[in-house]
């Protein structure tokens, strides 16, 4: 039987360091929706929410000689962007962090009125990253920051259910050699810390890819449970049957 569509569209996201799962953890997710009858709207962050992006990716490379192309195993590449320190690149990312929060907001708002789209509102939209994933990236320990980041969630839409998904540094970084070792561990230690700061992300600790999946659906379920849309657990039991996806990516 196909479920009714959820009246007002939940908002997911999931965020955590490169190579935690994000992707992967996301197509699972969106088969157990598409199965149970729910409409799912999945945009990228950085694609559907940043500000110039472009321009600001030919920057990082042009500036400071980031590489290009996305790391995987045996082909490591040298990104050189977030993991850049100054007090100017500080004072840039608070405006720029600032406009890309307008720019979700509208993004949210579009798509939940779904103006100019044939296939009508969705029931879930979903997005691979988040502005968590952005703030994380900031000095938590200054106090600028912190109340910066506290407009920012002000502003922000809340999503219904915030994942954050952890994995072990080593792990991450054998997935996706973009960044040094040390500055993925300080990371990591970031979403914790912001998580800690929000109080309203489901963290989904570094286990296997099925526990992994098991909690990210489970999340899920109880969120549609309390709008009185209850996932079929029927689409859950032939998940397991079927099995997860085993590729990672960001």
């Amino acid at each position: 039987m196909v479920a009714p569509a959820v009246k007002s569209p939940l908002l997911i996201s999931f965020s955590g360091v490169d190579g935690s799962g994000k992707t992967t953890q996301i197509k699972n997710l969106c088969s157990l929706l598409h199965a149970a009858g729910l409409q799912t709207r999945v945009l990228t962050f950085w694609d559907n929410a940043v500000v110039a992006m472009k321009y600001r990716e030919s920057f990082v490379h042009w500036v400071y000689k980031s590489e290009r192309g996305v790391g995987a195993p045996g082909k490591p590449v040298s990104r050189r962007d977030k993991n850049m320190r100054g007090w100017h690149l500080t004072l840039v990312r608070h405006v720029l962090y600032l406009l890309d929060t307008v720019n979700l907001w509208r993004v949210v708002g579009r798509e939940r009125a779904a103006k100019g789209r044939e296939s009508g509102q969705p029931d879930i939209i979903i997005f691979d990253r988040y502005i968590y994933d952005e703030l994380a990236n900031l000095n938590l320990d200054s106090r600028l920051s912190r109340a910066f980041i506290r407009l920012i969630l002000a502003m922000a839409p809340r999503p219904d259910v915030a994942y954050l998904l952890d994995a072990d540094p080593a792990e991450a970084y054998a997935r996706k050699p973009e960044y040094a070792l040390d500055f993925m561990t300080r990371c990591r230690q970031a979403y914790f810390d912001l998580a800690a700061l929000l109080g309203t992300m489901t963290i989904v600790p570094a286990v296997g890819m099925g526990d992994a999946r098991r909690a990210v659906i489970d999340a899920a379920q109880q969120r549609l449970a309390a709008t009185g849309k209850p996932v079929n657990s029927v689409s859950v039991d032939s998940q397991r049957r079927e099995g997860a996806p085993t590729s990672l990516a960001r």
